[in-house]
């Protein structure tokens, strides 16, 4: 356990410092501005390393749920915990996001120590870990999108069709299967299911958030369409009449 709280403590400072250094460098851009940076530099090493894990290293998550934890397993979810404190921390002080983000970061931050402390269901861990860090690289492209202003671009409507079809077929399509697998699994602890039960029960009100803004998004689309062929319309007819 002393060896735990020394390595999460080094991740902790690393992210810290990781943050620091990209103020530092990158003064142009504000707190939130570097703070995504950490976050997408987080996202997409979370989710090599756990890629690798799963896919390669093994063992394969859907068969061999409740398993004892590697060494490589505990350095990804060690990796992770560092950032999850680090940017609940920043989180709570600036106060830039909802009761739904915070409960997702302290339910990370649980599972993860659930399965360091156990000393077992990294796998599964790490495959939740993946499932929920694919998305956000796409996340924090969006932000930097509507920062610079060039949201309401293809590029915009790209990266929000990418990150809806993501998040539906990982987190809630691969995800209920990862959550059937648990569930019906002999070896993983009580505990361990209900944290899986509450984590994708976290998913599915992230879902219907989505779901929502994609109808918004596309009725808005819509509209400005109609407005246009009706303009473009309206245009063409006077100069006909001319």
């Amino acid at each position: 356990m002393a060896w735990l709280i020394i390595e999460t403590s080094c991740s902790l400072i690393g992210w810290f410092f990781l943050y620091v250094l990209l103020c530092h460098l990158n003064s142009v851009g504000d707190y939130e501005w570097n703070c995504r940076l950490v976050t997408l530099i987080h996202g997409i090493l979370s989710v090599c390393v756990t890629a690798y894990i799963g896919f390669i290293a093994g063992p394969w998550p859907f068969t061999h749920p409740g398993t004892e934890n590697t060494s490589l397993q505990i350095l990804a979810l060690v990796l992770s915990l560092g950032y999850f404190f680090f940017d609940m921390a920043w989180c709570v002080h600036f106060r830039t996001e909802g009761p739904v983000m915070l409960a997702h970061h302290t339910m990370s931050i649980f599972g993860i120590l659930l399965a360091l402390g156990l000393g077992e269901s990294g796998i599964e861990t790490c495959a939740v870990l993946f499932g929920s860090e694919i998305t956000n690289p796409l996340l924090q492209a969006r932000w930097f999108l509507k920062r610079m202003g060039r949201y309401d671009s293809l590029a915009g409507d790209v990266v929000d069709l990418l990150f809806i079809l993501l998040f539906a077929s990982v987190r809630i399509g691969v995800g209920s299967r990862m959550l059937y697998c648990e569930l019906t699994s002999p070896k993983p602890l009580f505990i361990v299911k209900v944290c899986g039960v509450a984590i994708y029960t976290l998913s599915w009100i992230f879902m219907v958030d989505i779901a929502r803004f994609a109808c918004r998004k596309t009725r808005t689309k819509y509209r400005r369409w109609k407005e246009r062929y009706k303009l473009d319309d309206s245009n063409g007819h006077a100069v006909k009449v001319k």
